[in-house]
């Protein structure tokens, strides 16, 4: 991944992201060209603290035959984006340009065992239905013992050990405070839910460079109100 220095994220803040996201893009080489496959994915962690991130595919998807346990694949997780017009800056000749989030895993992928994938599919369905709460959190139990068997012989469980993490959160941090503050301004007051998002983690990341807008708002609605 090319992160200019401005952009770069460190490790855990790229790991936390990662595991936040939990879908991404799982990318090989086949020897002559990249196959690649949209998944959901969780985070563990080995014994001596290296990454290893959990997912499954199709049986018959071609990933299986390229999970050696030796060859590195890529897992592309990216998160909120949004097009930044240069019209939105206070100071001149700038150019388009795209902010975003987005971090790269990097290591081999091996095949599970299927005691393994058994574990993996309560381990990854408990993640997300984590987010529906306070609704009871669905659990393989529900199912016919008959049909979750078929299910799981569709499958294979697969785990990469993350040996590379590379993230680059784009957010204009190297442009100067009025610049940055009028592109947030202009991005959260898009209709784009991408572009909201971007604004609040622009907003998160520099706050002080917000101080004086805010000020000067404030003061803007206390001179309203006190204009007959």
């Amino acid at each position: 991944m090319y992160t200019p220095p401005p952009f770069k994220s460190d490790r855990a803040a790229s790991l936390a992201f990662a595991e936040a996201r939990g879908f991404g893009l799982a990318c090989a080489w086949d020897g002559n060209k990249p196959v690649a496959s949209s998944l959901p994915f969780y985070l563990t962690s080995a014994n001596d603290g290296t990454p290893r991130a959990a997912f499954h595919v199709a049986r018959h998807n071609p990933l299986v035959k390229l999970a050696d346990g030796t060859t590195s694949w890529l897992l592309a997780v990216t998160g909120a984006d949004a097009y930044v017009s240069p019209d939105w800056y206070v100071s001149p000749d700038q150019v388009p340009t795209w902010l975003y989030q987005a971090v790269h895993l990097t290591g081999p992928v091996r095949a599970m065992s299927d005691d393994e994938l058994a574990a993996q599919i309560e381990a990854l369905s408990a993640k997300f239905e984590e987010r529906l709460l306070p609704k009871k959190p669905w659990l393989s139990s529900k199912m016919t013992a008959g049909r979750l068997e078929a299910m799981k012989k569709a499958i294979v469980g697969l785990e990469m050990t993350v040996e590379e993490v590379e993230g680059s959160f784009k957010l204009n941090q190297h442009k100067s405070e009025t610049d940055y503050a009028a592109v947030a301004g202009s991005l959260a007051s898009q209709a784009d839910a991408g572009a909201q998002q971007i604004a609040h983690l622009m907003k998160e990341a520099r706050p002080n460079a917000f101080v004086n807008e805010e000020a000067f708002a404030s003061e803007t609605n206390q001179l309203e109100r006190t204009v007959p």
